[in-house]
């Protein structure tokens, strides 16, 4: 019995160190996306998000994506530490590292490991340690909230300037094209004693 056990966990830790853990996904992206982008590194066995219960608005998403390999886990890590990575073309860079056995909720017991549980008396010197404790976590939830807050603003305001930028792109482009297409750049060209080429592509002037 004990033997199974161990050969259980012994499968599970084979498989923490094939997982990639990505952190600062955009809320849009999918499992079709992240297979799609790390299909490059080598083969996505599976993908599972981890859910959060604390602030389910339109926040960073986290996942643990389990590669077929460990080498091609390590791959994908080195990759996304070394370059930006961005997915479903959100203003925000994926981070990536190795995941850790406390990141699985379906984990299985390490063997020989014991819990235990217990209500703590307010004469208890381990009261005042849980009270601090109690309160660190309340803090640092407080603290996550503001930082995501600000971390939204500024992908919002990102992506308005992404998205102005493009449209300004986009009428240079239009009047290039009108002024090809209505013969006024070959009459400047002309001017200037330039040649305008126009061989069913873009235009170039010599």
């Amino acid at each position: 019995m004990e033997s199974g056990k161990q050969n259980e966990y012994a499968a599970f830790e084979e498989k923490v160190r094939r997982t990639v853990y990505l952190d600062n996904l955009s809320p849009n992206v999918t499992e079709s996306v992240v297979r799609t982008a790390l299909d490059q590194y080598g083969t996505v066995k599976s993908v599972e998000f981890i859910p959060n219960y604390l602030e389910p608005r339109n926040m960073p998403q986290c996942a643990l994506v389990e590669m077929e390999k460990e080498k091609q886990a390590n791959v994908v890590i080195s990759t996304l530490s070394e370059f930006p990575f961005m997915m479903s073309g959100m203003p925000r860079p994926v981070r990536a590292r190795a995941a850790v056995a406390e990141m699985f909720g379906d984990r299985p017991r390490m063997p020989g490991r014991q819990i235990r549980i217990r209500w703590l008396d307010t004469a208890d010197p381990d009261f005042e340690v849980a009270s601090k404790l109690k309160q660190l976590v309340k803090r640092h939830a407080t603290e996550t909230a503001v930082m995501l807050k600000h971390q939204l603003e500024k992908e919002e305001k990102l992506a308005k300037q992404q998205g102005e930028t493009l449209k300004a792109n986009y009428k240079k482009y239009e009047m290039i094209d009108s002024l090809m297409a209505d013969g006024a750049a070959r009459r400047l060209a002309r001017c200037y004693n330039l040649k305008v080429s126009d061989d069913s592509g873009p235009s170039t002037f010599h």
